[in-house]
């Protein structure tokens, strides 16, 4: 590239390292500052110094970006898209964090960031009170966006660090009973997908997106490998006679234990759905597939199981999420059992009469 100066770099161009300790490149010239991508080589970066240079403030790699405005919550969303902070994380993530992005866009993309003040995004926030969690998620999402443009130096203070959310009230996925284990397993015979779902979920205790991977490659002896979408974390669970009884007869052709109709593995958003259908045949509509992770915890806690050792089997990176998940272990079983322990079993004391003194008869 023609025009490098003594540092290496373009003209206009120059070195920083901003709070995340990531090298970028900064693009100055007289109307124009942006951030262009690192390295400073290569056809990526060739074409959006061309475009800097050209005039175009915001380097765009998302469908629509050519109708952002700079300065707009539109141009933050298109930017952050294209930082290391979001590249960087899983595909689920990305999906999730441009759901909500885009959502808010529809709303406020055309409004300029300078002009956000703490007290528009508490209203903001605020008028989701019949829908808390998602306030909060997408309040916890402002706060990385809002830093990211403070990383490019849009705002001078992100408004939106100090302000609170709503406190968490909801207990998240309904935990099943046995109760209502029973009722499903009754509605789905042995032998129906229906019931091998159940059993997939219930005894491995493992999430939708790792239950819709499972196959005969993922076997290793008398344990299945589960290397979790969502955390990455990775596990040798020992399989249990159910288990193994519920995919003996399964094809060894196929992928996955799981297929749809048309012999294809699910996704785990089209398994939720079709789960939840089965859940409804049974008069369980406030059922779901994470509730039965939720049960096998519940079970493991009721069984006195340590945290520990549910850790092992959910793969929960601490005891404060395993909490949430053993919550709705049966309480008075719990509480029988610490108290039987706190009873333990009853000694006498001895008295202890105090000491003669040299001389002195006992009684005086």
């Amino acid at each position: 590239m023609k025009g490098k100066r003594r540092n290496g770099l373009p003209k206009h161009c120059s070195l920083v390292i901003d709070r995340h300790k990531k090298r970028r490149i900064r693009f100055r010239a007289k109307g124009v500052d942006t951030y262009l991508p690192y390295p400073p080589s290569g056809s990526e970066f060739e074409k959006a110094y061309g475009e800097a240079l050209a005039g175009v403030t915001e380097w765009r790699a998302n469908i629509g970006a050519s109708r952002t405005k700079a300065g707009t919550f539109d141009a933050l969303a298109v930017s952050y898209y294209r930082s290391p902070e979001f590249q960087g994380l899983r595909d689920s993530t990305k999906q999730t964090y441009r759901r909500i992005i885009e959502k808010f866009r529809e709303q406020h993309g055309k409004r300029v960031m300078r002009d956000l003040r703490r007290d528009h995004l508490k209203a903001i926030i605020g008028s989701m009170a019949d829908r808390p969690q998602a306030g909060n998620r997408l309040l916890s999402l402002l706060k990385i966006l809002l830093d990211h443009a403070l990383d490019n130096r849009w705002i001078a203070a992100n408004p939106a660090q100090g302000i609170k959310g709503f406190k968490k009230k909801t207990k998240g996925f309904h935990t099943w009973t046995e109760v209502e284990i029973a009722a499903y397993e009754e509605r789905h015979p042995a032998g129906s997908k229906a019931r091998l779902a159940l059993i997939l979920l219930l005894y491995t205790a493992q999430r939708r997106s790792d239950v819709v991977v499972m196959g005969w490659e993922k076997l290793k002896g008398k344990y299945i490998q589960v290397k979790q979408i969502k955390t990455d974390v990775e596990l040798d669970l020992y399989m249990l006679p159910a288990l193994t009884d519920a995919i003996r007869t399964l094809p060894r052709d196929k992928p996955t234990f799981l297929t749809t109709e048309f012999g294809k593995p699910f996704t785990a958003a089209g398994f939720g759905n079709w789960f939840r259908d089965r859940c409804n045949e049974a008069d369980l509509t406030h059922c779901s597939a994470h509730g039965l992770r939720k049960a096998a915890a519940r079970r493991m806690a009721e069984g006195g199981m340590s945290g520990d050792v549910i850790k092992a089997v959910t793969g929960h990176t601490n005891l404060k999420q395993v909490s949430v998940y053993t919550a709705a272990a049966n309480q008075a079983a719990l509480a029988e059992k610490g108290l039987k322990a706190i009873g333990g079993t009853k000694t006498r004391t001895k008295s202890v009469q105090p000491k003669q003194k040299v001389g002195q008869t006992k009684g005086e």
